[in-house]
């Protein structure tokens, strides 16, 4: 009798699967898009949704899905889905919070805290994999927009771009945070020098929702207005680049926003007087901003940019025959992050981590860079089995390679950089191994007579922003505005 009993069982027991429902409460109409399910260790009431962490990636499974009616099942298998870190059987058995997202991309970067999103609530379980069976989801919760509070000294531009909407096909915004200095409120005629601040990957002006943060416009005496852009999108990071995938973003910063902020706002409105900065991600964003737009920035401060020559992209020359992702020239995997001098995050695995979802580092590069394939996504750079690197991409991507844009056309672009215009500076030992691109960026621009102000600090990633350092950036930028004031000075008198 035990035997038959335990045959049955056996018959019984089903492999995992995640079977996903949307509730008609929280959408009327068909479903297409990406369902995510999120896995994460450890109990109260975390939810496994704001995945991933980049340094401590857990378990999720997707899969794509078209006209589905709210109520109908949508089941992700080994069949169907995209996993990491692997299949849906391999899953390691034990404690596990589970929760599902329905990604209906409205235009959030993040699939788990987009507005517009469904999603359900956490459910903490024991799961094997070899006879869980079906665990069953409902999305009957919607991610709601967080409302921003603006004081006295932030303000929130939230503006429709007429040229992201054509391009996306819906109403598509920027946003912006105008933080105003005290003097701004003192003297209503009074105008002001800008500065745009992008911020690195995963960063949004809502980090000053409810802050009074008047001292971070106060650079050595001098007041400025700071706007804190939002360089999120669907991808990933806009990095304000005008893309095949993306859109316009750099034109519609440019012709739209900025010009709606400075009306509005009382800036100054001479180049001159308009500044660029950023860090990591947003300290790309600023580089490419002055270079592309020598005219109407008068100078920019990038700290710890992502790759400014694809020649060391994070230590991958992407223009050498036969490249690979994964590996190095001698076989071994190759790191994307470290610690000190031990890497601890390599390619293979942070890439395999994006798979399942969108709006990360990797396929944000792909998304910005590339050209759109015929499948209407970006072009893969880099196989997902092998790590080889794609060499007609490449050359696609090179109309972003910052380094040999500049020296491409230096003798065109480098009187309208003068000034100096160029500043950046990255940490000795940075995290993501950015500093050998910095270098190159330091060596072409002395070899070529720029007086451009490239330095290698002390520090990783984030270390390298000294308060001293932040001290000296401050003075070079009120010491930039200072020189335009006494040109303008010096050309009225001359006038009179």
């Amino acid at each position: 009798m035990l035997l038959v009993t335990a045959a049955t069982a056996a018959v019984q027991a089903e492999p995992l699967s995640f079977t996903v429902t949307i509730s008609p409460d929280t959408l009327n109409e068909p479903f297409t898009g990406r369902v995510v399910v999120f896995l994460s260790r450890g109990g109260g009431r975390r939810e496994p949704r704001f995945g991933p962490n980049w340094f401590n990636p857990e378990p999720c499974y997707s899969a794509k899905y078209a006209n589905v009616k709210p109520g109908e099942p949508m089941t992700i298998t080994d069949a169907n889905a995209v996993g990491f870190p692997g299949k849906i059987s391999a899953l390691e058995p034990g404690e596990w919070n589970v929760q599902a997202v329905a990604d209906r991309n409205l235009g959030g970067r993040t699939v788990g805290g987009s507005p517009g999103n469904l999603y359900s609530a956490p459910q903490q379980m024991r799961i094997d994999p070899k006879d869980a069976g079906e665990v069953k989801l409902v999305c009957d919760q919607v991610v709601r927009e967080r409302p921003f509070v603006e004081t006295e000294s932030v303000k929130l531009v939230k503006l429709r771009s007429t040229l992201l909407s054509d391009f996306y096909g819906r109403d598509t915004f920027m946003r912006a945070a105008v933080i105003l200095p005290k003097e701004w409120h003192d003297d209503p005629q009074r105008r002001f020098p800008v500065i745009y601040e992008v911020p690195g990957f995963g960063g949004t002006p809502d980090q000053l929702s409810g802050l009074n943060p008047t001292i971070l416009t106060v650079k050595d005496g001098v007041p400025f207005i700071v706007v804190s852009l939002d360089p999120n999108c669907p991808t990933g990071h806009c990095v304000f680049a005008d893309s095949d995938n993306n859109g316009p973003w750099g034109k519609a910063l440019t012709t739209e926003l900025i010009p709606a902020i400075e009306k509005k706002y009382r800036a100054i409105g001479d180049p001159g007087t308009r500044f660029v900065t950023g860090h990591s991600s947003g300290g790309w964003s600023s580089l490419w901003l002055q270079v592309t737009y020598p005219g109407l920035f008068g100078g920019t401060w990038s700290t710890s940019p992502d790759p400014v020559d694809f020649r060391d992209w994070q230590q991958v020359d992407l223009y050498t025959p036969g490249a690979n992702l994964f590996t190095d020239e001698q076989g071994h995997d190759r790191p994307i992050a470290r610690r000190g001098d031990r890497p601890f995050l390599y390619y293979k695995r942070f890439t395999q981590m994006e798979q399942p979802i969108r709006g990360e580092q990797i396929g944000s590069f792909e998304a910005v860079f590339g050209k759109r394939g015929p499948d209407g996504e970006p072009e893969h750079l880099y196989d997902r089995q092998s790590g080889a690197i794609d060499t007609k991409v490449v050359q696609s991507w090179s109309r972003y390679d910052i380094g040999k844009i500049l020296r491409d056309n230096w003798k065109t672009m480098g009187p309208k950089l003068a000034g100096p215009k160029l500043h950046v500076y990255c940490g000795d030992k940075d995290t993501f191994y950015l500093e050998g691109a910095v270098k190159l960026l330091k060596k072409d621009l002395a070899d070529m007579g720029s007086d451009a102000v490239i330095d290698l600090v002390p520090g990783d990633h984030m270390t390298m922003m000294t308060p001293m350092l932040q001290q000296r950036i401050a003075k070079e930028m009120a010491e930039q505005f200072r020189k335009w004031e006494r040109e303008r000075q010096a050309t009225t008198r001359k006038a009179a």
